[in-house]
């Protein structure tokens, strides 16, 4: 990662512009141009370096659902089950913790319904408890990660 690659980064955790050509936008800002940040960001997605570039919805208010789950996978099982998970569309991430409840992941699905319908479904095919910690209440953070 250069210079250029961590100011990037830096500026599009703010957002992109909110007009209709927002890389032109950022590309005048940052003095280059909307084709080479698009390959930039494409660059930093395959190489790993970002794992996830893109909009973040009012799920609620398009009438959908995102819960946070947990699983206590036994540990002989853990990268198996991690691939089932990972398969799922309606899996955003999963991650590791040093817990008994080790597997966390966030639900996202179309409607409310359909967290019921997932939760179900992992149960059924890892034959493992879902613990689901739906949202209560929403908080705007505006969290920042120089880089």
């Amino acid at each position: 990662m250069d210079e250029f690659d961590r100011l990037l980064i830096n500026r599009l955790q703010h957002g992109l512009p909110l007009v209709r050509h927002p890389w032109e936008a950022l590309a005048e800002e940052l003095g280059s141009t909307s084709e080479a940040l698009r390959e930039r960001v494409q660059a930093l997605l395959d190489d790993g370096t970002l794992t996830r570039f893109g909009p973040m919805f009012d799920i609620d208010r398009l009438g959908g659902a995102f819960t946070l789950a947990a699983l206590s996978v036994p540990e002989a099982r853990f990268d198996e089950v991690a691939a089932q998970l990972e398969a799922m569309p309606e899996v955003a991430h999963n991650y590791r913790r040093e817990h008994r409840w080790n597997m966390w992941f966030v639900l996202g699905c179309e409607t409310p319904q359909g967290i019921a319908e997932s939760i179900a479904r992992i149960e059924a095919e890892t034959g493992l408890a879902v613990l689901n910690l739906p949202k209560e209440e929403t908080f705007h953070v505006g969290l920042h990660f120089p880089v």
